[in-house]
């Protein structure tokens, strides 16, 4: 079973999660994972706002960067950030469902770039980040 990428990787991703209480704490799904992305999603509550009443870009950049290391984690290496930026293009609002899509561009070695585009329901753009991965010692899940 574990030879197959999509297998692996939906059980690195599971195994993750589990252990992973600062995105189950803000309310953040996984709702996809393969080898080399993930998507997930996240309501906006009202305790997320800031004094301009949007979303703090604090917690976008918290869904963006979850989808970051599920993505990179998806082939069951245990990986970190080494680094990242964010662009905010537009607010999220209170209420507003904001998913979070990772995608690898490059894979070379122990290190790894990824660009994650979060939208809200509507479809459009909230932020733009991209994340560069090291790979450390170790699996995610144990084989």
């Amino acid at each position: 079973m574990h030879s197959n990428p999509q297998a692996l990787a939906e059980l690195a991703g599971k195994t993750m999660y589990e252990r992973d209480p600062a995105s189950q704490a803000l309310g953040m799904l996984l709702d996809e994972i393969r080898p080399g992305y993930a998507r997930m999603s996240m309501r906006v509550r009202g305790d997320m706002l800031n004094g301009h009443a949007t979303c703090h870009g604090g917690y976008i950049f918290m869904l963006a960067d979850s989808a970051f290391a599920f993505a990179c984690n998806s082939h069951n290496f245990n990986t970190v950030g080494a680094g990242c930026t964010i662009d905010y293009l537009a607010p999220g609002r209170e209420g507003d469902v904001l998913v979070a899509e990772a995608v690898e561009q490059a894979l070379q070695g122990k290190t790894g770039v990824y660009d994650i585009t979060v939208t809200n329901q509507e479809g459009k753009k909230i932020a733009l980040f991209r994340g560069k991965s090291h790979r450390v010692s170790g699996m995610v899940a144990e084989l």
